[in-house]
């Protein structure tokens, strides 16, 4: 018999018909963990910070996790030797992709400025002028804009198929430059000509830090920088001081601390939509995510491969 624990909240019907060598075994947040629990071979994640992460070494039995998640970093310190760890795969491309394109779309047409406006009030008499003046000025539409896509996996591939009817060109950067993508090595090159960069990689010792103050620097003014992968991947002290001088625009749905504190400078910066890691959130989310787990089940008790293992980032 294989025993999975995984959260009582989960969406059972969802997992689809599982083999009789299968038992649930559903485990209530905050409650202390059984013996049967605790010899479980199998755990399903909600996520990253469940207070399970760090007593995993007390699983004797466990051979296979499988998270609700795309991000792992987290949870890889803590896994057990010998423990196979499989993430949601493509299971927030979607919501996070049309977030991204939200807040490209939000920059482009001024919406921060004139809801500024609206909640003063204020009828913004230079809102066409800045919309739709030959000069350069941080207002237009999407059409033949440059978009560099710093992490161009599943989610970055979801962002350019929304991206690319709107006339938008997009540039991928991967760390082994496949399917056509450039490699991290070229990132200072290409900053200096595009309209926005959108960050998706996630969070490794590569990769923390990447977007640092000189790669901002190196950006044309009013360029658009979108974080949707992890808060240390960006410099958000030299982010801020661009924002504030007006060179820069940007969208964090992650920040560095995160959760961003009450009274942190950041949520006062102009030119900037902060929203609480909420891009991967839809309706539909944790019915994609434990669909992908049934099938993972499935596979893990036929002896089959399994699909999305992440051993690292």
């Amino acid at each position: 018999m294989i025993d999975v624990v995984l959260p009582a909240s989960a969406l059972l019907d969802e997992l689809g018909p599982l083999p009789d060598t299968v038992r649930l075994v559903p485990h209530v947040a905050g409650d202390d963990l059984s013996r049967e629990q605790l010899g479980a071979e199998v755990i399903v994640f909600g996520a990253e910070q469940s207070p399970l992460v760090p007593r995993l070494a007390e699983f004797a039995a466990l051979r296979f996790i499988q998270t609700l998640s795309a991000g792992v970093e987290r949870l890889l310190p803590h896994v057990p030797a010998g423990v196979t760890v499989a993430n949601a795969g493509n299971t927030h491309d979607i919501p996070v992709a049309e977030w991204v394109v939200a807040m490209l779309l939000a920059h482009q047409h001024l919406l921060p400025r004139f809801l500024d406006a609206q909640r003063e009030q204020r009828w913004d008499h230079q809102g066409n002028a800045l919309t739709s003046a030959p000069e350069d000025t941080p207002g237009d539409d999407l059409e033949s804009k440059r978009v560099l896509v710093v992490g161009h996996g599943s989610i970055g591939r979801a962002v350019q198929a929304r991206l690319e009817p709107f006339g938008v060109e997009v540039i991928g950067i991967t760390r082994h430059g496949r399917h056509g993508t450039w490699t991290p090595d070229r990132l200072m090159d290409l900053v200096r000509d595009v309209d926005a960069v959108v960050i998706l990689t996630p969070l490794t010792a590569e990769s923390t830090g990447l977007i640092s103050a000189d790669v901002l620097a190196a950006m044309a003014d009013h360029t658009i920088v979108v974080n949707a992968g992890r808060g240390p991947v960006l410099d958000h002290v030299a982010l801020e001081a661009e924002l504030r001088t007006g060179r820069l625009r940007a969208a964090l749905d992650v920040t560095d601390p995160e959760p961003l504190p009450d009274g942190h400078s950041l949520w006062g910066a102009p030119n900037v939509i902060i929203t609480p890691h909420v891009a991967g959130s839809s309706r539909r989310w944790q019915a994609r995510a434990y669909r992908v787990a049934g099938d993972q089940l499935r596979r893990y008790a036929a002896g089959e491969p399994l699909h999305n293992i992440r051993h690292d980032y």
